[in-house]
């Protein structure tokens, strides 16, 4: 007998308290040990429609509901006694007819009377009220049915329940997002897809002979659990769930055979990460002997890679130790240093001290210090130049000041007095780190790892990327790059082909968005272009992206002072912890660490604690997450507070002040705007944006949403 978990089980366990989880988890392992154990108490359901539904008692009022056939148990919902009743009497486990996909069925008659959630602001209240039953329809909706004209075939074939198809027809503008609600995952996003124009692509169709469950549509809500270690990680994190639940999308570029480096695009939220992750365990298993490198741009985010990728595994695999995750800074130097010795790294003080005193020796002449430091580390660092023919004749990609001659002259002055500077301090910096190792490799060195897979790459420099062009650049599926142009805050935009690193038809983007709401991720997409394209002319699109359910409206606070600004972002903590968000749930991000007591303010006169430590490495300390906007990256909360966007604190004035030439104040707009983005889509069902008149120019943006 299959023993199965349901996505709908996982979040219902969610939703428990922990000692209810517990005594939950304990009866779902003893079923998968022994389902016909004595001392397992099932109830069949007689009022359920399906007639395979039973309850199993897990307390005197807690009940797991299974799906019980000859075949299989499947674990579907755990919940209170009434609740889980009701969720069973109401739901149907169906083949569909049209694409072969098992589903959860939900009866029509239980959602005719369910009035659309109406989600009002709660900055003005402390604790937000109940929402009314029944709510009448605004007379400026529009009423005309959107799929009238669509034929009951077509709509099957998206997945469509059959027993839903009228009132899918009947759909209007006002019901469409109730009745998704209700629909399948493959449905409802073929109908919102619909309802706004674009045309879906159809679900896959399987043979009568192939399971149900098998079905890829199936495979992202129903998972096959081989042993009790494999339950345990899907029980472990519930909230979690995308690392066992793939969606087709997902699954078809993890699995797909690429014959150069590959990159996976999409928004925040889309699954990026959970791609790489599962990417690194595909390449393990089919290369038994292979080593793949999993690395990001930084520490931190290394570390929360580290710790999903053994969620996703469990801490026994025997894949673990092929595994290597790393950031790419410290991986260069492991490998220098295995070559060469210690690598002594100079500070950017350091850094600054050299290229000070070069340019006083140099003469009169008119760059700053600001200018000298930018064009080392995005010229001469980053494309390891060493003569001054190299610096003479180098494209000055990202850089939008134009230099004579002379002038390039005078800089090399500078920068190669500093190059010998180092050099007789025994000092190496990290482009010149990963220069050497990148040498090696090109020289015939055997490459540590067979394959890589790369995260939030749009934040890899030259250095790095040249680097991994060495390692794996021209094998087949040897570099995988997963991450958004949208989100990049750190590097200026360079060529990847003028690197060796090609992915030019071996590009993809991905659509479903999984951690943030629909109404979040559109108002944080009027932040960005609609499309955004690389200096190779690949293009990343927003475009058709949809989220896998909706939630209320961003909040926007405009203060008259900071004080005000914090009683109100505490008004808004309290309503949060009032409809049960836990205080680790929640974070507040600001632009710099000068804007740390204004998140600390709001949090302590809420009644909460906060901390600095990142959820995704540390566990959860019933603490409010307080960082930079830079350092939101990677992370995910239920709730979210950004607070401090004034005018010239976002964008950052000390950054627009320090631009070297007026040319690159482009660049610098750009960057800050990505930022605010990165720290609002960590949010998955709450946003509230706050700051003192006047307000950044950028919350302009979500006007709409006020």
């Amino acid at each position: 007998m299959d023993f199965l978990i349901a996505d709908t089980f996982t979040a219902s366990l969610a939703r428990l308290k922990g000692d209810e989880q517990k005594a939950a988890k304990t009866t779902a392992f003893d079923l998968q040990m022994d389902p016909k154990r004595p001392g397992m108490s099932f109830h069949k359901l007689d009022r359920a429609l399906d007639r395979c539904f039973w309850s199993v008692r897990v307390s005197a009022d807690l009940r797991l509901i299974v799906h019980r056939t000859e075949q299989s148990l499947l674990l579907c919902y755990v919940g209170h006694h009434d609740d889980a009743y009701r969720w069973a009497e109401r739901r149907k486990l169906e083949r569909h007819p049209k694409t072969g996909a098992a589903q959860f069925v939900e009866v029509r008659e239980t959602v005719r009377e369910v009035a659309i959630p109406r989600y009002v602001p709660s900055i003005e209240e402390d604790v937000p009220k109940a929402p009314e039953k029944t709510a009448p329809v605004p007379a400026s909706r529009s009423s005309a049915p959107l799929f009238a004209t669509r034929s009951r075939d077509e709509l099957l074939s998206y997945g469509v329940p059959e027993a839903w198809l009228d009132e899918v027809q009947r759909a209007t503008e006002d019901s469409l997002l109730e009745i998704a609600q209700h629909q399948p995952a493959e449905a409802a996003e073929a109908l919102l897809d619909l309802a706004v124009g674009n045309t879906p692509a159809l679900p896959v169709r399987t043979a009568p002979e192939v399971p149900a469950f098998e079905h890829p549509d199936a495979r992202r809500r129903f998972r096959v659990l081989e042993n009790r270690e494999e339950l345990e990680r899907a029980l472990e994190f519930p909230w979690e769930q995308w690392t066992v639940f793939l969606h087709p999308t997902q699954r078809a570029v993890v699995e797909r055979d690429y014959s150069g480096p590959a990159r996976i695009s999409g928004s925040a939220g889309t699954g990026k990460t959970v791609v790489a992750l599962h990417r690194a365990v595909y390449l393990a298993k089919r290369h038994p002997r292979a080593k793949i490198l999993v690395t990001t741009f930084s520490l931190p985010l290394a570390k929360n890679l580290q710790l999903k990728l053994r969620r996703l595994v469990g801490e026994q695999s025997p894949l673990l130790p092929r595994l290597a995750v790393r950031s790419i800074h410290h991986i260069g130097i492991e490998l220098y240093e295995k070559a060469f010795g210690q690598a002594r790294i100079p500070t950017q003080a350091m850094l600054q001290t050299l290229l000070r005193t070069a340019s006083a020796k140099a003469g009169e002449h008119r760059f700053t210090l600001r200018f000298l430091e930018s064009e080392w580390l995005e010229v001469v660092e980053a494309w390891n130049l060493s003569t001054w023919e190299q610096y003479r004749d180098v494209p000055r990609l990202g850089r939008k000041t134009r230099l004579p001659e002379k002038q390039r002259q005078i800089l090399w002055s500078i920068f190669s007095t500093v190059r010998a500077n180092l050099e007789e301090r025994g000092l190496v910096t990290s482009p010149m780190v990963f220069a050497a190792v990148t040498q090696l490799l090109q020289g015939g060195e055997a490459a540590p790892f067979d394959f890589a897979v790369v995260d939030e790459a749009q934040d890899i420099s030259v250095p790095e990327l040249r680097f991994l062009g060495a390692l794996a650049g021209t094998k087949a599926n040897g570099l995988y790059f997963t991450g958004d142009l949208g989100q990049r805050i750190f590097q200026t935009p360079f060529s990847w082909k003028s690197l060796g690193v090609d992915i030019r038809g071996r590009s993809h983007t991905l659509r479903i968005c999984y951690r943030t709401s629909h109404e979040i991720r559109r108002a944080a997409d009027r932040l960005m272009a609609p499309q955004l394209a690389d200096v190779d002319g690949n293009v990343e699109t927003r475009k058709g992206t949809l989220s896998a359910f909706h939630g209320p409206e961003p909040e926007i606070v405009r203060a008259s002072e900071s004080a005000d600004e914090a009683a109100q972002v505490a008004r808004w903590f309290r309503a949060r912890i009032a409809e049960g968000v836990q205080p680790h749930e929640i974070a507040a991000f600001v632009r710099t660490e000068a804007q740390f007591a204004r998140a600390h303010s709001a949090i302590e006169q809420a009644g909460l604690q906060h901390t600095t430590a990142d959820p995704g490495v540390e566990p959860a300390t019933g603490k409010v997450f307080v960082q930079t906007m830079h350092l939101a990256k990677g992370l995910e909360f239920r709730a979210v507070a950004v607070l401090a966007c004034d005018d010239e604190i976002v964008p950052l004035q000390e950054r627009i002040e320090a631009v070297a030439d007026a040319a690159d104040l482009e660049d610098v707009y750009e960057t800050e705007r990505q930022l605010l983005y990165v720290a609002c889509t960590r949010a998955r069902d709450r946003l509230v944006i706050a700051g003192v008149e006047p307000v950044s120019e950028f919350v302009r943006d979500f006007r709409s949403v006020e």
